[in-house]
């Protein structure tokens, strides 16, 4: 059986969490919390010296650490990655994106309000404009879809759904982008998501 060390605040740790379960792949959660510097340790800096989670302990012992290298190892072979060629390089497409020009926006103007208590008008003015374009590039492609790519649900869903459904949080409305915000309520009743917003 496998062991994903996360944070359950964490959007990153989530991706690998809900993958896990879409799949029914057997694991044991060990919770790590990043706010009191749990990724700081000695034993965690053993399994990552980058020391940060998601992580996952394969049942053979070996680490593999970054939150969309870890569910594009947990979706091999299922119908989470797509077949067609184009519409896994696309998938990959997104997910890089995600990890540049999105999470680096939305995540931390959520961290920095909600965890460390920051009002929004001492939130880095750059995070607030970029995670908009972020979330309204989102809505035009999401415009007339039904998901990211292709006719179903794909790690590109899972991937950007992590924390785009918490935007709130980072003082951004998801009112003012309504296709991400149908896009998020599906792609909810398609994952096994069970913890509060």
């Amino acid at each position: 059986m496998i062991t994903i060390h996360g944070d359950p605040i964490s959007g990153n740790c989530q991706k690998a969490k809900w993958t896990a379960e879409r799949l029914a792949i057997p694991f044991r959660w060990v919770d790590v919390d990043v706010v009191r510097a749990k990724t700081r340790t000695p034993e965690f800096l053993a399994l990552n010296p980058a020391g940060q989670v998601p992580i996952v302990v394969l049942d053979d012992g070996r680490v593999l650490a970054q939150s969309n290298a870890i569910i594009l190892h947990l979706a091999e072979g299922s119908a989470l990655i797509p077949a067609d060629a184009y519409d896994r390089a696309k998938m990959y497409e997104w997910l890089f994106w995600e990890q540049y020009s999105h999470e680096p926006y939305i995540a931390v103007a959520r961290f920095q309000m909600r965890y460390l208590g920051k009002p929004r008008s001492e939130v880095d003015a750059k995070i607030i404009q970029r995670g908009e374009a972020a979330l309204g590039l989102l809505n035009d492609r999401l415009d007339g879809r039904e998901f990211l790519v292709g006719a179903g649900l794909t790690l590109a869903d899972i991937a950007l759904v992590a924390y785009t459904r918490m935007a709130a949080d980072g003082g951004f409305s998801l009112s003012d982008y309504p296709a991400v915000e149908a896009w998020v309520g599906r792609v909810e009743t398609e994952l096994p998501i069970r913890d509060p917003r």
